[in-house]
C-alpha cells in the first residue's frame, strides 16, 4: 500500500501553494514591479511610507562604527539613511532575494553618492549567509511579510545579530479601530491593484501585495514569533493606527 506524502503548503497571498514554490512566485511578483516600486508605494500610502521608515531609523539608533544589515532592502530606503549614520568606520549590508530589487536599491545608492561602506548580497532571509553575532543592528522593512518560514528567518537573523544588538522590524499590521479596518479593507481591495494596473500594468502583484497583508501575523502574534526565536524584550509600536507596526527586539 502507498504511504501518502503530505506536502507543506505556504500562503501565497489568499492562495496556498506548495512552500517550495513560493520564493518563486514572490520573485515573479517584484521583478514585474521593480521600476515603479518607489512611485507606487508614494501612491499607495500618500507618501507616509516615508514617515514609516524614518521612524525606523530614529529607534535603530546607528552610530559611527557600526555593522547593519539591512534584510529584503529592495531599493534601499533605510539602507541609505543608515549608511550616512554609520559613517565611514561602519558598514551597511544590503540583502534581497531578489536580484531586480536589489539591482534597484544598488544603482540608486549610488546616484546618492554612498559607496565605500556598503554592500550588496543576493541572501535568502531563511539562510543568512554571515558570521554568527555579527551585526550590530538589522533591519526588515516590509519584508517579512514575502518569507515563505517567517520563523526560521527570525532564527537566522538572531544567529547572525551581536549579543546587545536589535532586530527592527517594520511591517504593515492590524489597525486597532474596527470601523477604520473596514474602509481600509474597501481601499487595499479596490484602489491599490487598479492603481497597480494603471501604473505597472500588472494587477495580479498588487492583489497579491494586498493579501499578503492580510496573511501576515498581527502585532501580538508577531512579538511571540520574535520571542520564540530567542529575542527579548520585544515590544512594538503601532504607527498610523496599526496600518503598520514597528517590532523591535534584542539579543541578550
Amino acid at each position: 500500500m502507498e504511504k501518502k506524502v503530505h506536502q507543506k503548503t505556504a500562503h501565497f497571498g489568499y492562495q496556498e501553494v506548495p512552500a517550495q514554490e513560493k520564493a518563486g512566485k514572490v520573485a515573479e511578483v517584484f521583478h514585474s514591479v521593480a521600476n515603479r516600486y518607489d512611485l507606487m508605494n508614494d501612491l499607495m500610502s500618500a507618501g507616509l511610507h516615508r514617515l514609516w521608515k524614518r521612524r525606523t531609523i530614529t529607534q535603530c539608533d546607528a552610530h559611527p562604527g557600526h555593522l547593519i544589515l539591512d534584510v529584503a532592502s529592495g531599493t534601499g530606503d533605510l539602507a541609505a539613511a543608515l549608511a550616512k549614520q554609520v559613517g565611514k568606520t561602519g558598514h551597511v549590508t544590503l540583502t534581497d532575494i531578489n536580484e531586480s530589487m536589489l539591482m534597484r536599491g544598488r544603482l540608486r545608492l549610488i546616484d546618492q553618492g554612498i559607496l565605500g561602506n556598503v554592500s550588496y548580497v543576493l541572501a535568502d532571509a531563511e539562510h543568512l549567509p554571515f558570521p554568527a553575532n555579527h551585526f550590530d543592528r538589522i533591519t526588515i522593512a516590509f519584508g517579512l511579510r514575502n518569507v515563505t518560514h517567517q520563523d526560521q528567518a527570525l532564527k537566522s537573523m538572531f544567529q547572525v545579530l551581536k549579543p546587545g544588538g536589535k532586530l527592527l522590524i517594520l511591517e504593515f499590521s492590524k489597525l486597532t479601530n474596527p470601523l477604520l479596518q473596514k474602509l481600509y479593507d474597501l481601499y487595499s481591495f479596490n484602489i491599490i491593484p487598479q492603481v497597480g494596473e494603471w501604473v505597472t500594468q500588472d494587477r495580479k502583484s498588487y492583489e497579491y501585495l494586498v493579501e499578503s497583508i492580510r496573511m501576515h501575523p498581527n502585532q501580538e502574534k508577531l512579538k511571540a514569533l520574535m520571542e520564540q526565536a530567542g529575542f527579548e524584550d520585544v515590544h512594538y509600536s503601532n504607527l498610523s493606527g496599526g496600518i503598520v507596526a514597528l517590532h523591535e527586539g534584542y539579543k541578550y
